[in-house]
């Protein structure tokens, strides 16, 4: 992907000129278009079809959870970051149940803005440090009436995980980031990151979440 098309969608004119600034002055990302309410921002997302789409969550007409949830369903090829000042679990909760393919908060630096971007538009997902933390909280504290696949002993562990794959799987899902893992593994970034995607990989899932149920469900912690 050579340039980034994006669309940003708040009903604050001053939050959109803000951001616009700040990404003209980037090599690779380009705000196509603009949009001051939810509805607005669906017709400019069916007219100029963007990469990604940077969402606040409250606006009139549609909020942008409602937004998020019908790019999924009419224009599924659109990323979605929701930038909010709403760290609420609620808030992020529904987002990423609407299927946002990150979260951050308004809050955050420009390096990692920027990251998030690059990051959500190549097809991955960034939920900031405090994000990450209410989804697992969310997602380990489960509802006791939530159905989960019954527990298979670790003896019988489909994945055939190596030693250093359940080290990585029990240090990701104590939200520890690839540095953290390196540190305390005593091994190179890199390698940390490798083994972590091939980890994820191997169990088929996107996310942290997808993984520490996946990862509970076959009694792999």
């Amino acid at each position: 992907m050579d340039i980034i098309n994006v669309v940003l969608a708040d009903d604050h004119v001053l939050v959109r000129n803000g951001i616009k600034a700040l990404l003209e002055d980037q090599t690779g990302i380009m705000v196509i278009d603009e949009a001051s309410n939810g509805k607005e921002a669906l017709d400019v997302i069916g007219r100029n079809k963007p990469h990604i789409l940077i969402v606040d969550i409250r606006m009139p007409e549609m909020n942008g959870i409602e937004v998020v949830a019908e790019i999924n369903k009419s224009h599924k090829d659109v990323k979605t970051l929701v930038l909010s000042m709403h760290d609420s679990e609620e808030y992020v909760v529904k987002a990423i149940q609407a299927g946002a393919d990150g979260y951050l908060l308004k809050g955050a630096s420009k390096t990692e803005f920027l990251k998030a971007i690059n990051k959500v538009a190549s097809g991955g997902k960034y939920f900031t440090g405090d994000v990450s933390a209410i989804i697992m909280n969310n997602f380990v504290n489960e509802n006791a009436n939530t159905v989960v696949a019954p527990q298979v002993p670790p003896k019988d562990d489909p994945f055939k995980l190596t030693k250093r794959e359940k080290q990585i799987l029990n240090l990701v899902l104590q939200l520890k980031n690839n540095k953290d893992i390196a540190d305390e593994l005593q091994i190179s970034k890199r390698t940390a990151e490798v083994h972590r995607f091939n980890l994820m990989k191997k169990l088929d899932v996107k996310n942290l979440m997808e993984l520490n149920n996946k990862a509970k469900a076959f009694g792999l912690v």
